[in-house]
């Protein structure tokens, strides 16, 4: 069992009838999209979407994983948690976990993702004043 407390950011979704497959349970594809919705809200939080507005520099994700340890079901909730794993040099990443409703741990997932600058269309270091904000999540 994880230690949730070093996952400081989460986010709760509800289970559309749509993220279904034809087992009635909650379809891969539709766990990738929740991590998608973890990495977004540490985005948010983080002030990287903000930056990105502002500079056109920002992260792109470049590997993502998924490991499927229970099913999620509809009716329900997936709740999305999400911490820092690591910081390198021009990347960092990103570790979910998703939950049902009763706390279980449904799927664990890893992100790598580049600092990456969408104007001269290159990866930068990432910067000073993001590693001192990341290392809060």
């Amino acid at each position: 069992m994880k230690d949730l407390s070093d996952f400081k950011l989460s986010l709760e979704i509800r289970i559309d009838w749509s993220d279904l497959d034809m087992y009635q349970h909650v379809n891969n594809v539709s766990y990738m999209r929740y991590l998608q919705s973890g990495r977004v809200n540490f985005w948010e939080a983080s002030g990287i979407y903000e930056h990105y507005k502002d500079s056109k520099k920002g992260t792109m994700l470049v590997s993502t994983h998924c490991d499927f340890k229970k099913s999620l079901y509809y009716p329900g909730k997936a709740i999305i948690k999400t911490r820092l794993d690591f910081i390198g040099n021009t990347s960092f990443g990103l570790e979910h976990v998703v939950l049902n409703q009763t706390g279980e741990i449904c799927a664990v997932g890893k992100d790598v993702v580049v600092c990456y600058d969408f104007t001269k269309e290159e990866t930068f270091p990432v910067p000073d004043w993001l590693k001192k904000i990341i290392k809060k999540y």
